[in-house]
């Protein structure tokens, strides 16, 4: 009677990196339709695959392995802040704060030694790595974290322009 029913937690990809890599860029978790292609960034109206088109001049419409290989050739690694959680629907905001389980970071870094710079894909995915990851790793690793704007339609309150002239730190440093 008042029971709510048990759902599987999401759980978030394999990282796509190259030991090489540089610059690692953090989602939070995957959401319904990436999760349904086993894509990262796989919602038509979310702006990742539009944004890293623009800066590396390539087709958005380049399969996803190849948009992948767009980012590995360029020493970017992607991954999400979370390995599981529990989220009704796709909307960060809707993640159930005692079931999200983070990734092993420190591990990822050790087999990523390169990697000096860190950008989060919007404030929901800093914010839960700030509070549940960078109080384990500490400065061990020497990377600097920053927060870009949000590529999901969610985040509707900037502008594409607004957003990719954001995003181009990623370019910069790579």
């Amino acid at each position: 009677m008042g029971n709510k029913p048990v759902t599987a937690p999401d759980r978030c990809f394999a990282p796509v990196a190259r030991r090489d890599a540089t610059v690692l860029i953090l989602g939070s978790l995957p959401g319904r339709k990436s999760l349904e292609l086993q894509q990262y960034y796989a919602h038509p109206q979310n702006a990742f695959w539009k944004v890293i088109s623009s800066l590396f001049g390539v087709a958005s419409s380049l399969p996803y392995t190849r948009r992948l290989k767009v980012l590995t050739s360029n020493k970017i690694a992607l991954w999400d802040v979370l390995a599981a959680a529990e989220r009704p629907g796709s909307l960060d905001s809707s993640i159930v704060p005692h079931s999200a389980v983070p990734n092993d970071f420190a591990a990822f870094f050790r087999a990523h030694p390169r990697i000096r710079r860190v950008y989060f894909n919007g404030q929901k995915a800093e914010g839960i790595f700030r509070r549940r990851v960078l109080p384990a790793l500490g400065q061990e690793f020497g990377i600097v974290y920053e927060c870009l704007p949000s590529t999901s339609p969610a985040h509707a309150g900037m502008t594409f322009a607004k957003k990719l002239d954001r995003w181009t730190r990623i370019k910069e440093t790579t």
